[in-house]
This record gives C-alpha cells, sequence and structure tokens, in this order.
C-alpha cells in the first residue's frame, strides 16, 4: 500500500514522495487503531460487562470479574497492527520493523495478561466446590503464573534484541546461581506447596498454631510464597510457605473433624485432707445416684477382704478402707460419663498425677460432643464449677498458696490469743 501511495504521490512532488506516503499510512494504522478501540472499549466491553452483572452469579459474572474480554480487546489491537505493518509498509522498512516488533511485544504480554485472568476464573470456579477449596490451588496457580511469566519474558527480550529465545534460554544457565538466589522464595514455596498438597497437611479453613511465628488461627490463604492466617484476635499473622516443612506446626482439623473436643486439666487438692471415710460419711455419700453402685460393689469387695484377714491381723495397716479422694474419683468419672456434652465414644479418665509442693493434682481427661470453641469453653468451666463445688461434700479441699486475707486471719488470730 505505500509503494502505490508513493508512485501516486511522486506524480505532483517527488521530493516529499516518501515522507510523504510514510505518514499517510501511519496516519490510517493509528485511525484504525482508535475506530477498533472505540469499538471495542465504549460498545462491546460495556454491553458484555453489563450482561455479566445481571447474571450476578455464573461463568458470565466470572468473566467479566477478573478483565479477561478488557485483555483479550487489546490482544486484538496489537494482532490488527502488527498485521496492518506487515501489509501497509515497506517489508524491511525500518518503520515496519519498529511496529511489527511493538506489536509482538504487546501481543505476547497481552497474552500473558490473559492467561492470569484464565487461572484466576478457573480459581474462583474451583473454589466454589467445598471439597476443592480446602486444597492449597493458589500456590499451584502462582507457580504457573511465574513460569509463564518466565517463558513469555525470555520471548519478549529475545524479540526486542532481534535472537533466538534458544540462545537466552542456553546463556541462561551461567546465571542459575543468581536465578536461585533471585526467586528462592518462590521454588522453596513451589516445592512446599506440592508437598502441602500432595501430603494433605494443610487445606484453607484449618486450625493452625504455630508458636514459633505467633500464628494461631484459621489459614486463609496458601500462596506460592506465604501463608496466610487469621489469628482468634482478628490479628493476621503472615508465614512463609517453606516454613511449613522446614518447620514443625500443629494442625487442629483432625480434632474438629473427630467431633469432640480435649479437656485435660486438673484440680488441685491439699493432701491433708485426705483421710478414710467414716460409716458416716459413707452413707451420706451413698446417697447420690451416681455413687450407689460404686460404694455398694466398694463396700462389699473391702468386707470380704478384711473379713478373710486373722483376727490378730486386725488393724488399720492391713485392712482396706473407702478414702474420700477414691470415692472423689469415683464420682467425678460417673458425672462424665453421665453428662450430656461428653463424648461418650472417646476416653473418660480422671486419674492422679505425682504431688508436690503444690498438692495432689486430679486430672479430669475428656471429650466434648462438640468443637465450638464458645461451647467447648462453657461446657468445660460448668464440669469444674461443679467439681470445686463439690469438694466439700468429700470433706476434701483445694490447695492454694496462702493469700493476703490469710496473713491477715493469722494475724488477727495471734493478737486474740496474746490478749
Amino acid at each position: 500500500m505505500q509503494q502505490q501511495l508513493l508512485d501516486w504521490i511522486k506524480q505532483f512532488n517527488h521530493d516529499y514522495a516518501d515522507i510523504t506516503s510514510l505518514l499517510i499510512v501511519l496516519s490510517l494504522i493509528i485511525i484504525v487503531a482508535l475506530i477498533l478501540h472505540f469499538i471495542l472499549h465504549k460498545i462491546i466491553l460495556p454491553q458484555l460487562e453489563k450482561n455479566g452483572k445481571k447474571k450476578n452469579q455464573g461463568w458470565q459474572f466470572q468473566l467479566t470479574q477478573h478483565k479477561l474480554f478488557n485483555r483479550i480487546a487489546f490482544l486484538i489491537q496489537g494482532i490488527v497492527v502488527n498485521i496492518q505493518a506487515i501489509l501497509w509498509l515497506h517489508a524491511g522498512s525500518t518503520t515496519q520493523q519498529v511496529l511489527t516488533v511493538g506489536a509482538q511485544a504487546w501481543s505476547l504480554l497481552f497474552g500473558l495478561l490473559i492467561l492470569y485472568s484464565l487461572l484466576d476464573i478457573i480459581l474462583g470456579a474451583m473454589q466454589r466446590y467445598p471439597s476443592i477449596a480446602r486444597l492449597p490451588l493458589r500456590g499451584i496457580f502462582q507457580s504457573v503464573k511465574l513460569i509463564a511469566t518466565v517463558i513469555i519474558g525470555i520471548m519478549i527480550i529475545s524479540l526486542l534484541i532481534g535472537k533466538s529465545p534458544l540462545i537466552l534460554i542456553s546463556g541462561l544457565g551461567a546465571m542459575t546461581a543468581v536465578l536461585m538466589l533471585v526467586f528462592k522464595d518462590p521454588i522453596m514455596g513451589l516445592v512446599a506447596g506440592i508437598q502441602l498438597s500432595a501430603n494433605n497437611m494443610l487445606n484453607i479453613g484449618d486450625w493452625l498454631e504455630m508458636p514459633k511465628y505467633g500464628a494461631d488461627g484459621a489459614v486463609t490463604d496458601i500462596g506460592l510464597t506465604t501463608v496466610k492466617v487469621r489469628n482468634w484476635d482478628n490479628t493476621v499473622t503472615t508465614i512463609p510457605t517453606y516454613a511449613l516443612i522446614s518447620d514443625s506446626f500443629k494442625n487442629w482439623q483432625g480434632m474438629t473433624e473427630s467431633g469432640g473436643r480435649r479437656i485435660k486439666r486438673s484440680v488441685r487438692l491439699d493432701t491433708t485432707s485426705i483421710h478414710f471415710l467414716t460409716e458416716h460419711e459413707i452413707s451420706a455419700l451413698e446417697k447420690a445416684q451416681l455413687l450407689e453402685p460404686y460404694i455398694d460393689n466398694k463396700v462389699n469387695e473391702l468386707k470380704q477382704f478384711n473379713s478373710s484377714l486373722p483376727q490378730d491381723k486386725v488393724s488399720p495397716l492391713n485392712q482396706r478402707n473407702l478414702t474420700n479422694i477414691g470415692t472423689f474419683r469415683a464420682y467425678v468419672e460417673a458425672y462424665l460419663k453421665n453428662h450430656p456434652l461428653i463424648h461418650k465414644n472417646m476416653t473418660i479418665m480422671v486419674r492422679q498425677l505425682e504431688s508436690d509442693s503444690n498438692g495432689l493434682p486430679v486430672e479430669i481427661y475428656a471429650f466434648t460432643n462438640t468443637t465450638a470453641w464458645l461451647e467447648y469453653e462453657r461446657i468445660q468451666s460448668d464440669i469444674f464449677d461443679h467439681i470445686f463445688s463439690i469438694l466439700p461434700q468429700f470433706g476434701l479441699r483445694v490447695h492454694q498458696s496462702p493469700t493476703g486475707n490469710d496473713m491477715r486471719a493469722i494475724g488477727y488470730n495471734d493478737e486474740i490469743n496474746i490478749i
């Protein structure tokens, strides 16, 4: 086309024919590009976005949320400019080379952005399914984006310098150490993401606890280089993805899926309050429905054992008797087994731990039938409210260090004794 214009213009003015024909062709290319831009961005795209918003859900809505059509429009413009430059300008001219190289680099760039949009759309569609949304897909998709970016980047650079991409790729061998240093976190994050996904170690929504990084909450995002955790105080902790492989962490999802949450807490008793039960105390405790079967069986067992002793060996050292602490443990265990909010198919245990200067720990080990935090804390508190309140019925006291009020009481008693 430029040659035809040149021949026609030379009929009128031979001196400025070359520059005039070039300017006319460039003007036509620009005018076509502007008209195409107006049609695509002012007429077609607004209509597509309007239709997508009407749907509010579905694939049409998803397509308009990640600028897919907008980027396709820019890609079409680049392709059209490239075709115009090839058809209308002198083959091999500097102007044609500049335009074609620029248009091709433009097309490669927006082709990469279109790939980004498609991956985001696919990710959004997959996250609509609960079984898939829990997988660490974002890190995998970010890895694909990174690889595509490197490939397109090499192609654009080779296009600008006029060399084959193979030459650049072969030259990357000498830059491996530098690239490993620059892309260390993405590479390690990619490997970690694959391991997390393959071994099902962590999914979005899991309760993650990692004290080293101050993380204790729900996983909200698993990216290529970072994992975001929304803590229970609504702060957000960011953890390097590779740290989940190199360091240890606790995933509470197994507890959530089991349907029971563990109670593991001790009551410290004053050892000076431990004693054998008297007949009067046994009679009083036997009125408790939870203790009646235990006391009846235990009393019969102890009577049989004690009656088998020789008459000359009858002594508290040889006899067996009910203790208040043993009866207390039996009561708490029966209480837990009959509690409507305790999981009956999981371990229920009441045991003694090693005593020390802070008294004798009696540990309650059981599981609630809910994993919700608020409900769990309420159930646990109610149980221990009851346990602390029932201790005097067994003649037991909680061990606690003397308080200021205790010291004042001692001083007051001393004053009375002196008077």
